[in-house]
């Protein structure tokens, strides 16, 4: 009786003990902060809405999910922590340091039966016990290890090391060297590099170079001259020469394996063993000669003095090269790998677009439609590497490098000879979503199928999967229709296929299966928006990043089952970010000049008044998608434009003509004419904000940064009497001075197409400026180079203009990191739009 009288005066205790505190929360909800819409709030960035998981990977036996992720407002040094889930969704936990470094690695090869992983940690290889999840050190050297890869065997790994092969044994035996690369010297060379097919040339004294004699190699005539003199006049040089050249002959007899020497200047980027371990491909690479880097000054140093940024060249300038070299492990014998491939005979010019801008008709060849005889050997590089299980061939991709075509290889590794299996050939360039997909399904033994690839193409328009047989006949496409796929991958069993697909609507992306034979696709993804999904190691189940057009990433735990729910892990925002109502904004499509019809999504205030004001949102990249129902890589834009809403502005974010998502002949609208329908898309939709929504034609308009900066430049100097204000942030102002990988494809090269460049740089269009400009720029911007926006400014002082102004962030690159930073440009766009389109009609 007495106890029970103790514990009813305890629980009345507790109860008024815990009562200030219920009260305190219930007070803390009602007061709840509340989001402010203001810039400085909305440039918070990831302090506001916290960091997308990254890095998403199952352990090896399948029970957690690893993760990098950071919630909003976490101080920490690193960008992002370590964390893990259970597969059921519960016991999310952040890792320490120590914890961090004991976790299962990132990366590395797993070892078959799952219970071990090979991996290198700060140049040294380790081996991961998935089990016991422990780590133990394998190699402990001044030389950096890479790439350890399990042998068939399974007790033993093969890794590279200064620029050669090894293999290892994990029971105790000798280290083996594999291959024999020397820098330089008197080995095999490679055939000349004839329009790229290879490099180094025959002939010619080759340089001193690592694993060279001085006194092996023939010098000057003089040089000669003083070498024999000493070996007859003194005997001490003699018996020294008469022993080196002994020793010299017994290595020669005591080798088995011939050595391989890269030539001066030359480098092994890569070694890629057989699964037989019998042959080794190795990428050999030969930087640009004559090609001249840029410099950016950063002025803002911990020296207090300027120091230069080394840059990238600018394009149409010489680019690197490589080959595949086949070494034989036993021999040390090498076959360069050749592909063949010669140039056609000179077609007829490419005719000029017209004013709007046209993209290049594309043709499919044959696969032989290339190999003419008594041509010069064409520019050619081979990427993507694929060993077949057996290691008695090899699959590689071929690019040509005016981008016009790509074709499927297939290496003999026995003689470095290949056979082309497909070949796709594009009038503009060759691209889209999985263009470097490839891969090996396994053959039908009983039907004497040897194996079958696996690739991506836009043949018919939308990137699709294929697959053909080694043995020859024409490709079998899996997937079609007016979508694309992307993120291929195979099941364990290799019998199913896994991917990414943009099926049902161009405005989501979702996980599908399929057979590797076709047919029937299975949506294993049901949460509308965007679906990147990560397969456990069983199959069964999906760790899934997804968000919507008004929520963040967060990571999600399902079932591979088609209709399972989700399960949310993360919470990535702070508190007061949902209290604030963000939009979903409707998709809607106008209509184009040429007829196409263009989608893009609307921001309307509720009672938008006839006679207002717009503004028009260029997403960078070109070739990039921002009208979907996921959460934008430009959410601070996305946010701004509520607070424009508020303002009473309409808004509109066109996916204009060059970006992604819709196809083949969406993508290379550009061609040739960047500022042509992509900027007469933007013309378009200003034309339907007017008639459709009754917008003041007076008060329109836009703004974007790098692409979108250059669209915004266009559109303020060809269509000035279309756009009363614009701000151009980061922007390219002339396609001479941007880098050859993005540009060469669009425009050709500036030297081969000098009409393209000038058509489609906005500084040969200077003159045309009326409306207000802004132009933001960070001064250490290693992508678009200050420079760009420095010689338009020369340019605009030379013509007189006065309605202009620049910011520069003097800290800041392509992407802008301060918030300040961030605050500071956004401020300024907005008295640009309110100071010329919403308190007044602007000025003519």
């Amino acid at each position: 009786m007495k106890n029970h009288h103790s514990r009813r005066w305890l629980a009345l205790l507790c109860a008024f003990t815990l009562l200030p505190l219920r009260q305190a929360g219930a007070q803390q909800t009602a007061t709840q902060k509340r989001f402010e819409l203001t810039i400085d709030s909305i440039m918070r960035g990831p302090d506001l809405v916290g960091y997308e998981p990254q890095g998403v990977r199952w352990s090896p036996d399948g029970q957690r999910v690893y993760f990098r992720w950071k919630r909003a407002g976490e101080r920490r040094l690193k960008a992002t922590d370590l964390y893990s889930v259970h597969r059921d969704g519960s016991g999310l936990r952040k890792y320490s340091e120590e914890e961090e470094r004991l976790a299962p690695p990132a990366n590395g090869d797993l070892s078959k039966d799952k219970k071990t992983t090979v991996y290198v940690a700060e140049g040294d290889i380790f081996l991961s016990d998935n089990i016991k999840n422990e780590r133990r050190q394998i190699t402990n050297t001044t030389d950096v290890e890479s790439n350890p890869r399990w042998m068939s065997d399974q007790k033993s790994i093969s890794f590279s090391r200064g620029g050669n092969l090894y293999v290892m044994s994990l029971e105790g035996a000798a280290l083996v060297q594999l291959t024999d690369i020397r820098a330089s010297g008197a080995g095999e060379t490679p055939p000349a590099l004839a329009g790229g097919g290879g490099f180094g040339g025959r002939g010619g004294q080759q340089r001193q170079g690592i694993g060279t004699d001085a006194r092996a190699q023939r010098g000057t005539d003089s040089q000669e001259y003083l070498k024999k003199e000493e070996k007859v006049l003194l005997e001490a040089v003699r018996e020294r020469a008469t022993e080196r050249e002994q020793q010299e002959e017994r290595r020669k007899q005591r080798e088995k394996r011939k050595p391989f020497s890269v030539p001066t200047g030359q480098n092994v980027f890569a070694l890629s063993l057989s699964p037989d371990g019998r042959r080794v491909i190795a990428t050999v690479t030969q930087p640009a000669t004559g090609s001249k880097s840029t410099i950016v000054p950063n002025y803002i140093t911990e020296s207090a003095y300027t120091e230069d940024i080394s840059s990238r060249s600018k394009v149409g300038d010489t680019q690197g090269r490589s080959r595949l070299a086949i070494i034989d492990v036993a021999s040390g014998e090498v076959n360069w790998v050749e592909h063949g491939l010669r140039v056609a005979p000179t077609p007829a010019p490419t005719p000029a677009p017209a004013p709007s801008g046209a993209g290049g008709g594309q043709q499919t060849q044959g696969v032989e439609g290339r190999r003419e005889v008594g041509q010069r050997e064409r520019d050619v590089q081979l990427t993507n590497l694929q060993w077949s299980e057996d290691g008695k061939n090899a699959l590689a991709l071929g690019r040509a490098a005016d981008n016009k075509d790509r074709w499927v290889m297939l290496i003999d590794p026995t003689t470095g000879k290949t056979r082309l299996l497909d070949q796709l050939h594009d009038d503009a360039w060759v691209g889209g979503p999985g263009s470097s997909t490839l891969g090996w399904l396994p053959g039908n033994k009983s039907s004497n199928d040897h194996g079958r690839a696996y690739f991506q193409s836009e043949r018919d328009g939308f990137a699709h999967l294929y697959t053909i047989s080694i043995d020859g006949g024409e490709a079998k496409q899996l997937t079609s229709g007016q979508f694309e796929v992307s993120d291929v991958r195979l099941s364990e069993d290799k019998k199913t296929f896994f991917f990414t697909s943009s099926e049902g609507s161009p405005h989501e992306r979702h996980f599908y299966s399929m057979s590797v034979e076709g047919g029937a696709r299975t949506r294993l993804t049901s949460m509308p928006g965007n679906n990147q999904a990560t397969i456990s190691p069983d199959e069964q189940m999906l760790a899934v990043v997804r968000s919507y057009s008004n929520k963040p990433p967060e990571l999600y735990l399902t079932s591979l089952r088609p209709g399972s729910e989700a399960k949310q892990v993360t919470v990535s925002p702070t508190e007061e970010f949902p209290s604030y109502k963000w939009v979903d904004p409707p998709i809607i499509t106008f209509k184009a000049r040429d007829g196409a019809l263009v989608p893009a999504r609307i921001y309307k205030p509720a009672r938008f008044q006839r006679g207002g004001p717009a503004v028009l949102f260029v997403h960078g990249a070109g070739y990039l998608q921002n009208v979907h129902r996921w959460w934008s890589s430009y959410y601070r834009e996305y946010m701004f434009h509520h607070l424009l809403v508020e303002r009473g502005y309409l808004v509109l974010d066109v996916d204009y003509r060059g970006s992604a998502g819709y196809g083949r002949d969406w993508r290379t609208g550009i061609y040739r004419y960047m500022g042509g329908k992509d900027l007469s898309d933007h013309v378009d939709a200003a034309k339907y904000l007017a008639a459709e929504h009754g917008v003041d034609p007076t008060r329109i308009g836009l703004y974007g940064g790098s692409y979108g900066g250059f669209i915004t430049l266009m559109a303020m100097f060809t269509e000035p009497d279309v756009f009363a204000a614009g701000a151009a942030l980061r922007p390219v102002t002339d396609w001479a001075h941007y880098n050859h990988g993005y540009t060469a494809g669009i425009l050709n090269a500036p030297q081969a197409d000098a009409e393209a460049y000038q058509r489609s740089s906005p500084i040969y269009h200077a003159q045309g400026l009326k409306g207000a400009l802004l132009i933001c720029h960070g001064m250490v911007d290693v992508n678009v180079h200050f420079q760009d926006t420095i010689r338009l400014v020369q340019r605009l002082i030379e013509l007189r203009k006065e309605n202009w102004e620049l910011a520069a962030y003097p800290v800041e690159d392509h992407g802008f990191v301060q918030a300040t930073s961030w605050a500071d440009e956004y401020k300024r766009i907005l008295k640009l739009f309110e100071d010329n389109l919403r308190l007044r009609p602007a000025k003519r």
